[in-house]
């Protein structure tokens, strides 16, 4: 009977674990509906503008913590898209189509910088992603006829429908929140399957995917233009969180911060990029409440205390925190079984 026992209780466990995953997701997604209709406009567009350096973040972790490689050029990327579909709104275009091509346009540059830089690796790579940002901030300010030049673009895009009752900042809310949900799942997706598996061996050892049949350049390049792609759809989201769009959304610093917050939250972790582009966006404010003058030092001494006490990024010391609590409570109830 004991024998008995001791073979079905793992089996209750194991069945009640989704079912605490489906609930614990069922009241993620319900809080998350609500929360734009109790909070202030600023804490919607904070939480806004979080999904979308979240989805920045995951574009860059799939060429950086996917692949092993490195780029400085994100915010390139970002701002291509983020004037694809700033300049199709500009001109009257339908918001799918001006999506569609900001999306594209970005994937298109990403794809030619890739198959000559899909050759280098390491501080070559990232010499090479640099001057991205630095090309692209100035060839957007002389482009006035375009871009708008220095003052940028005001646009009017994916306007609240009336028949939703709901204000500007909660509607854009939902529209940024579905999209990130929908390429979050994507690359969710893509992480499971033969990809993500032949992007693991790159990263691990080249030549050692090499001699396993995988083609590195052609997944080198495939990981370029992904990340491209998903830095263009957040420049897309960004638009419509903020409906503006200038030269200086394309600087290098922009870059520099989406590396730092994917190093925030961890690498190869989905939850890591949310985490990391939380801090990007809720930190400063923090700072800035407590000593204007003295905000980017402030900021400075948090991204230093974070990467101090968890090197490895808050999402894996979450993990292990869980780990740790699921491992004790086990050890607690396996000796009354």
């Amino acid at each position: 009977m004991s024998l008995m026992i001791d073979l079905v209780k793992p089996d209750g466990g194991a069945a009640r674990r989704p079912y605490g995953r489906m609930l614990t997701g069922a009241a993620l997604v319900i809080v998350l509906a609500v929360f734009p209709l109790v909070m202030s406009p600023f804490a919607n567009l904070q939480v806004t503008l979080t999904l979308v350096y979240a989805v920045a973040i995951l574009g860059l972790d799939i060429l950086v913590g996917w692949t092993g490689q490195v780029s400085l050029g994100q915010s390139a990327f970002f701002g291509i898209g983020a004037y694809g579909v700033a300049v199709c709104a500009d001109r009257g275009w339908p918001v799918w189509a001006g999506l569609l091509f900001g999306v594209v346009l970005a994937g298109v540059v990403g794809c030619l910088v890739a198959v000559p830089a899909a050759r280098l690796r390491g501080y070559a790579l990232g010499m090479i992603t640099l001057t991205l940002p630095v090309v692209a901030v100035p060839l957007a300010k002389r482009l006035e006829v375009v871009t708008g030049g220095a003052q940028g673009l005001n646009v009017t895009i994916a306007e609240a429908p009336e028949w939703t009752g709901l204000a500007a900042d909660q509607w854009h809310y939902y529209v940024v929140a579905a999209g990130a949900a929908l390429v979050f799942a994507l690359a969710a997706a893509l992480r499971r399957s033969h990809f993500g598996r032949a992007f693991d061996a790159v990263r691990v050892d080249e030549a050692l995917a090499t001699a396993q049949g995988v083609h590195v350049t052609r997944y080198k390049v495939l990981a370029f233009t992904l990340s491209a792609v998903y830095g263009g759809f957040a420049g897309v989201l960004y638009v419509v969180a903020v409906q503006f769009i200038s030269p200086e959304t394309l600087i290098l610093t922009l870059s520099i911060s989406l590396l730092a917050g994917l190093a925030i939250g961890g690498l190869r972790s989905l939850l890591g990029c949310v985490l990391g582009a939380a801090f990007y966006v809720v930190v400063p404010n923090v700072t800035g409440e407590v000593s204007a003058g003295q905000s980017y030092l402030l900021y400075g001494v948090c991204l230093l205390a974070v990467m101090l006490l968890m090197p490895r990024g808050v999402a894996p010391a979450l993990d292990r925190v869980v780990r740790n609590v699921a491992g004790r409570r086990g050890r607690a109830v396996a000796p009354g079984d």
